[in-house]
């Protein structure tokens, strides 16, 4: 079995971001080739993430520094995001891709993966089940994202997260509101905490406010009427009444805060708008508010996707790719997700992987296979586009 490893640095994206993250280490590089698969990296890869050419070398991965020569040989292409469509084009059919495809937004890159007969496992499609948890890419990034969006809104704050006494007399505690109480959200919540700030938080699920409060946050109760999560533990959309009524309800903690973090996203839709402009004006000049949607449709009213932006004299952090803000953890994260998912379904005797798409997590997270588009979920939403 040959997987490739791209060099996903070499390519910016639309917002001329790097991305910095590998989607192996050489740990991980070491348990694949115990298991004799025949590894190959291009030249750089673990670079920006503090893995140099010969720490995968020295596990026995081969580097390579024309890595589309190779393409066309290769089993396995695994990214942390999307190879480019010149590299698939190289690839033979039945050949299987995997990284964060974007399925739901990128539905002409999908549909042209399964033209080209490759079988296409977009890791955000992993379900959030006990047994995947170890695969689950989507929750190990979020969590390094509620970490970094903490210290990245406590460097832009002009005050400290912590009570301070001193003889000069004593500084209050920052008070920090997370909207949103996902994984992310959590961590927020945790890392602010730990830091020292009074922490409040909401949610739409009522079920998480024991999650908050053994974090040592208080719980922001708020009655829109009935709510509540998917099956896989998302939030349930919204009607535009229980919108309004969560705006309004939430205005007063906004204005009270020094840091806001707003958290929510629904899986597979454009994220809603929390904060209107109006309502920041009503925090105190110096506020800090992180939007962590930004780059995909924003929870905050004039937040920019990969800026920092000031608005009515608060700072508003869009800055997104969170998690690469730490890039080595978050590779170690990530590396490991996809090691435990390639282990899952490794076949020793036959040394390749095995796509049983009878199982409930391959059923869930291949999305093209031999032509076709086969999860279910996209193709309601693609007819729907």
């Amino acid at each position: 079995m040959k997987i490739i490893i791209l060099n996903e640095s070499k390519t910016p994206d639309l917002l001329n971001k790097v991305e910095r993250r590998c989607a192996i280490t050489p740990a991980s590089a070491q348990r694949l080739v115990k298991k004799g698969v025949s590894l190959a990296l291009e030249t750089g890869a673990g670079l920006h993430s503090g893995y140099s050419d010969k720490e995968y070398e020295e596990v026995g991965a081969g580097v390579i520094n024309d890595v589309n020569a190779s393409l066309s040989s290769a089993d396995m292409l695994i990214a942390v995001n999307r190879p480019t469509d010149e590299q698939l084009s190289l690839m033979k059919k039945g050949a299987v891709v995997i990284g964060h495809l974007d399925p739901f937004f990128q539905q002409s890159l999908i549909e042209s993966i399964a033209q080209r007969e490759l079988t296409a496992i977009s890791v955000e499609m992993i379900p959030r089940s006990s047994r995947a948890q170890k695969m689950d890419a989507l929750s190990s990034q979020a969590s390094l994202a509620g970490y970094v969006m903490v210290m990245q809104a406590a460097n832009l704050l002009p005050s400290i997260l912590p009570m301070m006494m001193t003889p000069s007399g004593t500084i209050k505690p920052a008070k920090v509101f997370v909207i949103g109480a996902g994984v992310a959200g959590l961590q927020a919540i945790a890392t602010a905490k730990r830091l020292g700030a009074n922490v409040l938080a909401y949610d739409t699920r009522p079920v998480v406010a024991e999650q908050v409060e053994s974090l040592g946050g208080k719980f922001l109760k708020i009655d829109i009427g009935e709510t509540g999560q998917t099956k896989d533990g998302y939030a349930k959309e919204l009607t535009d009444e229980q919108k309004a009524k969560q705006q309004e309800a939430q205005r007063d903690a906004i204005a009270d805060s020094d840091i806001v973090i707003t958290t929510a996203q629904l899986f597979g839709r454009r994220p809603p708008v929390l904060i209107a402009k109006e309502t920041l004006s009503l925090m105190k000049p110096g506020s800090v508010v992180v939007d962590m949607a930004a780059t995909s449709g924003g929870n905050v009213e004039g937040s920019e996707a990969g800026k920092t932006v000031e608005i009515n004299g608060v700072k508003v952090i869009g800055n997104g790719y969170w998690s690469q803000y730490v890039a080595k953890a978050a590779t170690d994260m990530y590396a490991n997700n996809i090691y435990n998912l390639i282990e899952e379904f490794f076949d020793e005797e036959s040394q390749s992987f095995r796509l049983d798409l009878e199982d409930d997590i391959l059923a869930g997270c291949v999305i093209t296979h031999q032509g076709q588009v086969t999860n279910s979920m996209l193709l309601n939403a693609y007819k729907g586009a």
